[in-house]
């Protein structure tokens, strides 16, 4: 078994570092703070690849592996989570089309979301509808030769900002699964009776543009049709791995990110005519951070890997992205605890970890979505 990355994936890594602290780091407070969407900072990571890293490499993108992707999110999280998922979200959606759309559709809505010219996302959730997908009521229906779509749909990421969405429709209300009768479409954001309310007030990842989406008879020519019709949900469920694995990724960085941030403050802060990492105590909290953190580490590569090889790898995905969460959300509180006082104001980057590090219990699938995966394939095995 080998345990390393190879060279060039070391480089990967070394590049998104020295990228994440100049680029980042000096305005992670700012675009936290007035919840705004780095534009900028985007663009920048477009010119790097950063963007849209699964793209192929023929319509534009980096056509980086699972692998390598994870290492890319770990290193962004562990700076900015927030600018962090700014960048790599801004590809929300394409993957769908990658996998199943036309040539033309793929020419058309790929290259210009990896040159960073536009943003995608991926409109699934609804105000009534999170955690069962199944149960997704935004109708599109057929008129001539044009899509209507009407719907709302809830915490979609790019919402405000994006300039397409692959959206999730009913198309078939009369299927007789409940699993059938369900289609992606793409739905640009300049049409008529398209309508996005920004959402503001989140607990974390405020850079992230969050918003509910309003479509009004919403018109879109069939072609915009993603795959076959009324075969979206199964075709969804083929993008968990690698998306829950890239969740994984997410909350390891934080907690990477956290540990780190927590170490250096334990060196430098002095009490009792020392320094706060010669006390035990806190000397036991490092260490158990340290650990979790590199087992969630080896889960998540795991995961990665694995997903890059083609292996059907449902609970394994779901095992890393319950865990390396859980850790993520441990981590930033134990380092806002060796912070004290200081960890709870946004001096340091532990607040804003802190903080960050929730949604990756909630997002792609929850805590107890994830333990109820991981049972049902212990108990088909």
């Amino acid at each position: 078994m080998e345990f390393g990355l190879n060279e060039e994936q070391e480089q990967i890594r070394d590049e998104v570092r020295r990228f994440a602290e100049n680029e980042i780091v000096p305005h992670a407070e700012e675009y936290d703070t007035e919840e705004k969407f780095p534009h900028e900072i985007v663009d920048k990571a477009a010119e790097m690849g950063l963007v849209g890293t699964s793209i192929p490499m023929e319509y534009g993108g980096a056509g980086y592996s699972t692998l390598e992707s994870a290492l890319i999110a770990e290193e962004l999280f562990s700076y900015d989570p927030g600018i962090a998922l700014s960048i790599m979200a801004c590809s929300f959606g394409t993957e769908a089309i990658s996998e199943f759309g036309t040539e033309d559709q793929k020419e058309r809505y790929l290259e210009p979301v990896a040159t960073g010219e536009k943003i995608s996302g991926a409109a699934i959730s609804e105000p009534d509808t999170g955690s069962d997908v199944s149960s997704v009521s935004t109708r599109a229906e057929k008129d001539g030769d044009e899509w209507v779509i009407n719907g709302n749909k809830m915490w979609i990421t790019n919402g405000s900002v994006g300039d397409y969405f692959v959206v999730l429709c009913k198309t078939d209300p009369d299927a007789d699964s409940r699993y059938g009768g369900f289609s992606q479409i793409i739905v640009e954001s300049d049409r008529d009776g398209f309508s996005a309310d920004k959402i503001t007030g989140k607990l974390g990842i405020r850079a992230s543009d969050t918003a509910e989406l309003i479509l009004d008879d919403v018109r879109v020519p069939e072609e915009n049709l993603v795959g076959d019709e009324d075969a979206a949900f199964l075709q969804q469920m083929q993008f968990f791995d690698a998306t829950r694995t890239g969740v994984a990724a997410q909350g390891l960085g934080i907690a990477k990110g956290a540990l780190e941030a927590a170490r250096e403050y334990a060196q430098d802060r002095e009490q009792f005519g020392q320094s706060i990492s010669e006390f035990q105590a806190i000397q036991h909290k490092l260490a158990e951070m340290a650990t979790e953190t590199e087992a969630a580490r080896n889960l998540t590569y795991k995961a990665a890997w694995n997903v890059d090889q083609g292996n059907d790898i449902t609970k394994l995905a779901s095992m890393a992205k319950e865990y390396a969460s859980r850790v993520a959300v441990d981590v930033a509180n134990e380092a806002v605890q060796i912070h004290g006082g200081a960890g709870y104001v946004n001096d340091f980057p532990v607040e804003r970890f802190y903080r960050d590090s929730k949604i990756t219990q909630i997002y792609e699938g929850t805590t107890e979505i994830q333990k109820n995966v991981i049972a049902r394939e212990l108990l088909d095995e």
